[in-house]
């Protein structure tokens, strides 16, 4: 059975583009614009094996979504990257510190990334 991905990202085109990346590598992907709508998938029963987040968006951020995803029941073991223009070490710690698993720094080509996920997601 395909691993389910939920991607995080305010841009529309980033969503397509990562969805479209993990189908074509076997996964089953889920989309969400924001921290807020990630959690409202999460809360309707959706269980990804792996979220991909944006740190920078309007409504919740990434930040506050990781954080968040570590205290709710079930998810404090789901790997969670961040993909993001944010490359400052400050932020990295700040990543690590709420729950990160991984900090990417955009670009990141297709490739790069489900190599990074194969890494982190145990039976990718």
């Amino acid at each position: 059975m395909a691993k389910t991905i939920l991607v995080v990202d305010d841009s529309i085109t980033m969503v397509l583009s990562l969805k479209t990346t993990l189908t074509m590598n076997g996964f089953h992907a889920e989309g969400a614009g924001n921290g807020r709508e990630a959690l409202d998938k999460l809360k309707a029963g959706l269980k990804p094996d792996l979220i991909v987040t944006d740190i920078n968006m309007p409504v919740m951020g990434g930040m506050d979504l990781i954080r968040a995803v570590r205290s709710t029941p079930g998810m404090k073991f789901v790997p969670i990257l961040t993909l993001t223009t944010e490359s400052e070490l400050a932020k990295r710690n700040e990543g690590k510190l709420a729950g990160a698993t991984g900090w990417c720094v955009k670009p990141l080509s297709g490739n790069d990334l489900i190599a990074v996920i194969r890494k982190v997601l145990p039976g990718a």
